[in-house]
């Protein structure tokens, strides 16, 4: 998905440049998708202005914020974990505030501060404004709370300080909500209603991030592909400066090539995508213009169309492979990755079957898969009996992540003896002597550093490989630099 990240995994502590003027400071942790980190970006951009710097170091903080995940249950259980963390070092700081975050906050609202005690504040991701009245709330001694959802609020008019920034790729907001009522999922609960953020301050934002010397952005949305703007298009330059053109919409196809135009040298990313609201139009835009990334995060939760229905995924197998055969038709060297839910209830051995079956028809480059948890509030949760086994969903993904791997590895073998452009992104988490950055699907490369430095574009020659990674050595720049 993007650049997604694993909503069980633990966030940092995210740091931004210091204001000198400011007094305060303020910890904050993300979980969860890459939606979750732009937010805290914008909650830091807000507390910026009310005298917050960010630290890494909790003990120090005035204020603690952890964003959090609903979406699983491990993930609620990992922050409840951070939870007991912060309240030992409460003890031995007194003054110090908590606040929760995110779609947690919105899911479990004034229960949170009833179950963690040790928790000031909740603040629903529609609510963040509202943030600087609610730490006033707090700091006369009253618990706060704002889990208001919004049916216009967007983030628009905030510019998002860039926390543990590497200064090369950064994530850019352009809907937020979702529309399509998944049986299991959370999120239409936990943020709302589909909206889309006007598209002049999306393309002011990204080519704001050009001027800083960004190289990548990835454009972001619970369901990019349902963007919709009908607020009255862009300002063009015309020679009479008050001359304002307006269109009557604006979709997704439309913003992507807008984007791609507006910064022609700048890698285009976008995340998370649904087969049944992608269009046509979106692969041939991504085909026509070579500085939008040749990788498409599609989310198919399960193979078979009976499960499909029971997810109310409105799509069948075989609408998604005719995308899948679209998009190898237009661009044969796309990556495709996957989201994937096994044990979802009913789920026979014949489903599963069905899903290994897609798998093999598509050989993703990736995926992320998971047992189905059950969520409170979702209308699986309501109507459907959790009634796999839990060694029936071990097994069953089991065998997934295996027959995945298998495909990682048939994937990155196709680039062995190519070359590849790669951006820098930031040193090799195995090797101090080599430089880490990722091709346009997506996909990882590494190679000695030499002289080369983060957030150049090089041409690499692949040698070897693992199911990840790519492995190779530098022949020289990029013609983007």
């Amino acid at each position: 998905m993007e650049k997604k990240i694993d909503e069980t995994k633990q966030g940092n502590a995210l740091v931004m440049e210091p204001r000198k003027e400011n007094n305060r400071k303020l910890f904050i942790e993300s979980y969860g998708c890459a939606m979750n980190f732009s937010d805290s970006e914008i909650v830091a951009s807000i507390l910026a202005k009310e005298g917050f710097n960010t630290t890494q170091k909790l003990e120090e903080a005035d204020l603690v914020l952890v964003n959090t995940c609903s979406i699983r249950e491990k993930a609620e259980q990992t922050v409840r974990k951070r939870l007991e963390k912060y309240n030992a070092v409460k003890k031995t700081n007194p003054g110090m505030k908590v606040g929760v975050l995110g779609c947690m906050a919105e899911r479990l609202k004034e229960k949170f501060l009833e179950e963690e005690k040790i928790v000031d504040l909740v603040v629903g991701p529609d609510a963040y404004k509202d943030l600087p009245n609610l730490i006033n709330e707090v700091e006369a001694g009253r618990d706060a709370i704002n889990v208001l959802l919004s049916k216009e609020e967007t983030y628009g008019d905030i510019s998002p300080v860039r926390l543990q920034s590497n200064g090369v790729s950064a994530f850019v907001s352009i809907t937020r909500g979702c529309d399509n009522m998944c049986t299991f999922c959370v999120v239409p609960f936990t943020r709302g209603r589909e909206r889309s953020r006007d598209p002049q301050s999306i393309i002011e934002e990204v080519n704001e991030l050009w001027d800083k010397g960004f190289k990548e952005i990835t454009l972001l949305g619970q369901n990019v592909d349902s963007y919709l703007w009908y607020g009255g298009g862009l300002k063009k330059d015309f020679k009479n400066a008050s001359e304002i053109q307006k269109a009557t919409a604006i979709n997704f196809s439309q913003l992507l090539k807008l984007v791609a135009e507006a910064q022609p040298k700048m890698r285009i990313r976008f995340s998370t995508s649904n087969p049944q609201d992608m269009t046509l139009d979106v692969i041939e835009v991504m085909a026509a213009y070579p500085n939008i990334c040749k990788h498409i995060h599609l989310p198919v939760q399960s193979g078979s169309n009976r499960m499909l229905k029971e997810m109310n995924r409105l799509h069948t197998r075989e609408e998604y492979f005719k995308l899948i055969d679209y998009i190898r038709e237009l661009m044969p060297e796309c990556s495709i990755s996957q989201d994937l839910i096994v044990g979802f209830p009913t789920e026979t051995e014949q489903d599963h079957k069905d899903t290994l079956s897609l798998m093999d028809y598509v050989k993703y480059d990736f995926g992320y898969m998971y047992a189905y948890s059950e969520r409170p509030g979702t209308m699986a949760a309501r109507k459907l009996k959790d009634d796999v086994p839990a060694e029936t969903k071990q097994r069953r993904l089991a065998e997934i992540v295996k027959l995945q791997r298998e495909h990682n590895h048939y994937r990155t073998q196709r680039f062995l003896g190519a070359t590849v452009e790669v951006l820098i992104e930031r040193e090799s988490k195995k090797s101090s002597e080599h430089w880490s950055g990722r091709i346009t699907q997506n996909t990882v490369a590494v190679f000695p550093k030499e002289n080369y430095k983060v957030g150049e574009f090089v041409n690499v020659k692949i040698n070897d490989c693992t199911s990840a990674t790519l492995i190779g050595e530098a022949v020289g720049y990029s013609e983007n630099n």
